[in-house]
């Protein structure tokens, strides 16, 4: 099972210079991909994953590098436009990762709506398949007549869909490359239900993203982290993530591969700059294995 990276894209005003450290890291520590998130509107700040991406590019040569694209939240052309840029900018391979988004206030916030999510993704992800392709597209659903990008990469974008329910299981078989599994789900009973559905339906790929705390003091990393936990931490529970000592990261890791996943994107957790560093390190004898 490979390790990619997904770099957290929250932090003060010196965000930008945390996740080229970050990335620089990861990138001598030996993992496979790198990526990053996407929000809109947010209250604190956050670093928008575009321009972020195309610096971050010049830390990452020939690895497949890419960002995560709430896609019901951009107009197909734009998100076309700015996937075409970033992968000629590339020589490696570029991977677009997909969600539906959630949250009424970031919707409303771009003009999106949330009942119609799911659809719009599938739509707008063949709209820009087609424009990347070359062709001129006209889409009613966004009220797009005679689109077309003149800037494309000369390789295949690979798709990664996320998906939490078999139906949207399925759409991720049909329309994309590779299931992205949220940083919840599990490598129990159900995880490998949902994967034995993915691939019943289809699908062949699979990666997974979780966090990450891993700490020469695994005793440590495992305080730090319940903390965070028992303040509410993006709403996960101890046991979906990545907490301990290079031994336990290592132990925790197998149960994943075991269960079926080709590929697992670590995000390290809120923590100071120095903690998110030695996890990256700790964890790089693993992603070059």
């Amino acid at each position: 099972m490979q390790l990619g990276v997904s770099l957290n894209s929250t932090h003060t005003a010196d965000g930008p210079r945390l996740m080229i450290e970050r990335a620089r890291a990861a990138h001598r520590a030996g993992f496979a991909s790198l990526s990053i998130g996407d929000r809109h509107a947010m209250p604190i700040p956050y670093v928008q994953n575009t321009p972020m991406l195309g610096r971050l590019l010049a830390e990452w040569p020939a690895r497949p590098a890419g960002c995560l694209f709430l896609v019901p939240l951009w107009p197909p052309l734009l998100m076309a436009e700015q996937i075409g840029t970033l992968a000629a900018t590339h020589d490696g391979p570029f991977i677009a990762q997909t969600g539906i988004g959630a949250g009424a206030e970031q919707f409303a916030a771009v003009g999106a709506d949330l009942r119609t999510r799911g659809r719009v993704l599938e739509e707008a992800v063949a709209v820009v398949k087609a424009l990347l392709a070359g062709e001129t597209v006209d889409a009613p659903t966004f009220d797009m007549v005679g689109g077309k990008v003149g800037l494309r990469p000369d390789r295949p974008v690979e798709w990664w869909i996320s998906a939490g329910v078999d139906r949207a299981l399925e759409r991720a078989a049909r329309i994309g490359d590779v299931w992205y599994a949220a940083p919840t789900v599990l490598a129990d009973d159900e995880g490998r239900r949902m994967l034995d559905h993915y691939r019943s339906a289809g699908g062949a790929r699979a990666a997974i993203r979780k966090d990450a705390l891993v700490l020469e003091d695994g005793d440590e990393a495992r305080r730090l982290a319940a903390e965070l936990v028992a303040r509410g931490y993006r709403g996960m529970s101890i046991d979906a993530l990545i907490v301990g000592d290079p031994d336990d990261a290592a132990a925790q890791l197998a149960g994943y591969a075991e269960a079926g996943f080709d590929e697992l994107v670590i995000r390290c957790m809120t923590v100071p700059q120095e903690a998110a560093l030695e996890t990256l390190a700790n964890l790089g004898p693993l992603a070059a294995g």
